[in-house]
C-alpha cells in the first residue's frame, strides 16, 4: 500500500491519501467484518450452541473434561 500523508503547517499528520484500489479493498474488508459482527444468530445456531454446552456439562459430570468456573469466564469479559 502506497500511503501519502497530509501534513499541517507544523508538520503534524492530519490525513492520509491512499490509492483508490487500496481504498476499495479496505472498504470491502470492513464491510465483511461489520456483516459478521452485526449478524444475529439464527434459532438453529442458538439451539446448536445449547446442545454443545449440554454435551460439555455431561462430559464434565463424567470426569472427561474440566470446566472453567463462571467467575473466571465473567472476568474474561
Amino acid at each position: 500500500m502506497n500511503l501519502q500523508y497530509i501534513l499541517d503547517s507544523k508538520g503534524q499528520k492530519t490525513g492520509v491519501f491512499i490509492p483508490i484500489e487500496d481504498w476499495e479493498k479496505l472498504k470491502s474488508y470492513i464491510k465483511e467484518i461489520q456483516e459478521t459482527e452485526d449478524k444475529e444468530p439464527s434459532k438453529a445456531e442458538i439451539v446448536e450452541g445449547i446442545k454443545e454446552a449440554l454435551q460439555e456439562v455431561n462430559q464434565h459430570q463424567e470426569g472427561k473434561i474440566k470446566l472453567n468456573p463462571a467467575r473466571e469466564l465473567l472476568d474474561e469479559l
